[in-house]
């Protein structure tokens, strides 16, 4: 907790920068009947049946201080999908970064061994030897600021019935352009000294 909690007490460095990211599994529901339109003093009305049409996954990484998002939707959630997604963030997302801090949790696709599964012992090393890892605890991905991130989304976003993967992606491409257009930041407040006062009665000698 304490290592997280130190590098994102860090200042900003566009040549080092930290990256949070996560995954969200989202159930493409489409409507049986089309919705009764809103009117004056009468909300929309969705009919209780749908149709389930599959699921997608959402990868989502977010850069706190610098107010940059990437989110990418797959079929898949497997340890390929995720390689190619750190892929995309080291050598075109981030291609001129010197060092990416990557913040995740521990969900068993989420480590190096994925990569080397994906891709030559050459090719992963060279990802890999841009990247620092920083686990959350087990028990504590709320440390993990990409789960604001995809609470925002869910919010503002994805959180009604979708009932395909291409509208999915549009509203998830429009909502990820919105987001870099207005360089949204996520100013995280919670500290080491916040830690100790409030969780120091648990350690233990």
């Amino acid at each position: 907790m304490y290592r997280v909690l130190d590098l994102y007490s860090r200042p900003y460095d566009a040549g080092n920068p930290t990256i949070c990211m996560d995954e969200k599994s989202k159930q493409l529901i489409a409507d049986t009947r089309v919705p009764m339109s809103m009117q004056p003093g009468k909300p929309q009305r969705i009919d209780y049946e749908y149709k389930r049409n599959g699921t997608r996954n959402i990868f989502v990484a977010v850069e706190p201080l610098g107010g940059k998002h990437i989110i990418k939707v797959t079929k898949r959630r497997t340890r390929k999908d995720f390689a190619v997604f750190i892929k995309e963030l080291v050598t075109k997302k981030y291609r001129q970064a010197k060092k990416i801090n990557l913040v995740l949790d521990n969900l068993n696709t989420h480590f190096p061994k994925s990569l080397y599964e994906a891709f030559s012992k050459e090719e992963a090393d060279e990802i890999l030897g841009k990247v620092n890892f920083y686990y959350t605890p087990k028990h504590a991905s709320w440390l993990n600021m990409a789960e604001i991130e995809i609470s925002i989304l869910e919010e503002e976003c994805i959180g009604r019935r979708i009932g395909s993967a291409k509208k999915l992606k549009e509203e998830i491409v429009a909502w990820e352009k919105k987001a870099n257009k207005e360089k949204r930041k996520i100013k995280w407040k919670f500290t080491k000294r916040d830690a100790y006062r409030k969780m120091s009665h648990h350690y233990v000698a």
